[in-house]
């Protein structure tokens, strides 16, 4: 039986969702927030370095599938305010040239069909939302706008500021990241954020990370016509006999199916499941999925190069909150190669339990927790391009199949050799290099690109479908390129931008 009729459905509750509906809770339209996971519980366990990386206590148990039949244990996560649950709360914009067609070395990076201008105001909002902390002027790559951070950057502890003060002197141009935090370092004993040394990639057991459901979703669910239906999963959209207007989700509750209607549905699952969700949907007006006449639903999928290094010196590191600078000089280039690189941030707190999973057995606790201590790690992103053979399909029993091969390697490549070159002019050795695994999807994007003609994108320029008159997509599978920066910003940016279309 299909239950009452909503204005607006939003299927997912993270960076896009999530922020879509914080924007919507104010027009009275009665929004149903689908979720197909529950709130993450507030437990101790959310600190706790073996639960949360070696256990993967708060991953999903869902098996994937590469493209050769090999299982997929996707680090992904289904709660409410999706990964930003565990995000390392970077919310970088990208750069206004990633908007225009860029040459790498692997190939052509697409142009955008709006530019950084069109998102520009909506960045702007999106980082007072996320009460995003930085500073402006300092990157020399920085995209042009005339109003501050809306919060103080976060302030390096004594050696992270050594190792920027060390990087300036070499002619480098750290600057300070910005991030997402719920932090008053003025007044502490007011301050959610404590600074502690378990933020990037833990839940935070304080509430003290502006994600999703912090930021938006308890504020929308204020709000007497907004409401969250949780462990929720959605299974496919309906359409009426035209194929040009969704009338129902069904979703699978409590092992049972229920069906729901609006008059506007919005899929936000993340890229990997919402083009799944797409796929399922698939019917006699649309055979090979849904709004998918391009073909085009699934396919170039990105998630950016990603290599996580760890270096080590005789200088102890007693950093508690480490994740406070990037470097983004090689961005597009340097002086030994005209291509782009890509960007470099630090990692947070390097555990003894996180280096356990790579040591030898033999190698005392002891060991790692002194090692730990002398520990200093980074994060390294280069821009992967769009490939229609990189895709999401699924199988007979419409599980999802994931094909990612590596491609634009070579900048890449270089850019890891760069910076274990500038560490070890900084006394700093590098022990542990580690290529993120195609597991590794916390920055999926482009699988179901927006674009002016129907033919070679799936959504037009407000993120609605093509050939659906009632579907828009705000999650991360607009991107028609990926950049090189944390992606969670421009998904926020732009489902401020979708509000104020359905506002209109």
């Amino acid at each position: 039986m299909t239950k009452k009729n909503y204005d607006i459905i939003i299927i997912g509750t993270g960076a896009g969702g999530g922020t879509l509906a914080h924007a919507l809770a104010t027009t009275n339209k009665r929004i149903l927030l689908v979720e197909r996971g529950g709130f993450l519980p507030r437990e101790k366990e959310n600190w706790e370095t073996k639960a949360v990386f070696l256990e993967g206590r708060y991953k999903t148990q869902e098996v994937w599938r590469d493209h050769n039949g090999k299982e997929i244990h996707p680090g992904t996560h289904y709660y409410v305010g999706g990964n930003t649950k565990v995000y390392g709360a970077a919310l970088l914009r990208l750069r206004e040239k990633d908007f225009e067609e860029v040459l790498h070395h692997g190939g052509t990076s697409p142009a955008w069909p709006l530019k950084y201008r069109d998102f520009q105001p909506y960045y702007m909002q999106a980082e007072k939302l996320y009460q995003v902390h930085g500073l402006r002027g300092v990157d020399p790559l920085e995209p042009p706008e005339n109003e501050p951070f809306p919060y103080k950057a976060i302030r390096h502890e004594p050696r992270i500021q050594q190792l920027s003060d060390a990087m300036q002197k070499m002619g480098l141009h750290p600057f300070p990241l910005p991030l997402g935090l719920i932090l008053n370092e003025e007044h502490k004993e007011r301050s959610p954020c404590i600074r502690c040394d378990t933020c990037d990639g833990f839940p935070c057991l304080v509430n003290g990370k502006a994600d999703a459901e912090i930021a938006c979703i308890k504020p929308a669910l204020s709000h007497p016509n907004v409401t969250l239906l949780t462990h929720s999963k959605a299974l496919k959209l309906e359409t009426d006999t035209t194929g040009k207007k969704i009338t129902s989700l069904v979703v699978e509750k409590d092992g049972k199916t229920e069906t729901y209607s609006a008059d506007i549905y919005v899929v936000s699952c993340g890229a990997i499941n919402s083009a799944a969700l797409l796929l399922r949907s698939k019917n006699v007006q649309h055979p090979n999925g849904l709004a998918n006449s391009s073909g085009l639903v699934g396919r170039n999928y990105m998630c950016h190069t990603n290599t996580a290094m760890v270096a080590f010196s005789k200088t102890l590191n007693l950093t508690k909150f480490q994740k406070t600078f990037a470097i983004n000089d090689f961005y597009f280039g340097s002086p030994d190669w005209e291509y782009p690189l890509g960007h470099i941030q630090l990692l947070g707190n390097i555990k003894s339990d996180m280096l356990r999973a790579g040591a030898p057995f033999f190698v005392p606790n002891v060991a790692l927790e002194v090692a730990a201590r002398h520990a200093v790690g980074w994060w390294i992103s280069s821009e992967d391009l769009p490939d229609p053979e990189n895709r999401v399909t699924l199988d007979a029993e419409d599980n999802i199949i994931l094909r990612y091969l590596p491609n634009n390697e070579q900048g890449h490549e270089r850019l890891v050799k760069k910076l274990k070159n500038i560490l070890n002019s900084l006394e700093l050795t590098v022990s542990v290099v580690k290529r993120i695994p195609i597991e590794g999807v916390a920055h999926q994007v482009g699988t179901c690109r927006f674009g002016t003609d129907s033919k070679t994108s799936v959504l037009d320029l407000n993120c609605k479908a093509h050939e659906v008159d009632n579907l828009y997509v705000v999650d991360g599978s607009f991107f028609p390129s990926s950049g090189a920066s944390n992606p969670g910003l421009t998904i926020a940016a732009n489902a401020l931008r979708v509000a104020d279309v359905l506002k209109n």
